[in-house]
């Protein structure tokens, strides 16, 4: 579904991306593990469209999108949902809702949608009249989750979904995860609880200081005594 070939990235003078390559098979949920800083948000972000790479190629189904502005991404089926939720908090649930349906003109498509996403949680429909800088830090992840489901995306990226949560909440969330991957969506994760990632994913890759240093079956990178050390405080 989704492949990096040799991407590299700057921010000013440093170098961020230092040739990540890597693939997302469709129907498969593909994890990226690493350090604070190692260049896992600015790979999200260069697949959105956000970060302009420098050199290397993003193919989407085998559609090059690297040149593509991130709105032109959206409609081709790939949306995130960004560390620390970012939703709009002097927005209503509805109305954050329905702002992640924007570029989408089915006006009955958005309506059935927002029903499924407070389907998926419940708690979101208690609170669709409130504002989402009211609610706590688990209910906007699943606001941001919801929110960015609103786009039909194929393809879901996450950038740390259990950061700061109570474990309580963190396994609700990510048993909905797991229904959106059964339904068919695929989801890239960054995340740095690596015991969770690993868990959760089919497939798993190690990035530090910009680079792609491992890729392998989940259960091959536990084992590995490095990423023990290194991730699994082993």
């Amino acid at each position: 579904m989704l492949e990096l070939r040799d991407i590299h990235f700057y921010y000013g003078h440093i170098h961020a991306l230092q040739g990540v390559s890597l693939e997302v098979r469709s129907g498969q949920v593909v994890c990226l593990i690493g350090s604070n800083g190692a260049g896992k948000s600015s790979t999200l972000m260069a697949i959105c469209g956000v970060n302009a790479v420098t050199r290397g190629e993003i193919l989407l189904e085998g559609e090059a999108i690297h040149a593509r502005e991130p709105d032109e991404i959206v409609k081709r089926g790939i949306c995130q949902v960004p560390e620390g939720r970012r939703i709009f908090p002097q927005l209503t649930v509805l109305e954050n809702l329905e702002m992640g349906a924007f570029l989408r003109n089915d006006a009955s498509g958005v309506k059935e949608d927002i029903d499924y996403a407070c389907s998926l949680f419940p708690v979101l429909h208690e609170r669709r009249a409130q504002k989402g800088g009211t609610l706590s830090g688990g209910e906007q992840q699943m606001l941001a989750i919801a929110r960015a489901l609103m786009s039909k995306p194929r393809l879901l990226l996450l950038d740390e979904p259990s950061l700061g949560l109570a474990p309580r909440i963190i396994e609700t969330i990510f048993e909905v995860l797991a229904r959106i991957r059964d339904e068919g969506t695929g989801i890239f994760l960054v995340e740095q609880n690596a015991h969770l990632a690993l868990n959760f994913s089919d497939w798993a890759y190690v990035m530090e200081t910009g680079r792609i240093i491992m890729g392998d079956e989940p259960g091959v990178l536990r084992d590995s005594p490095a990423v023990r050390e290194a991730y699994l405080g082993e």
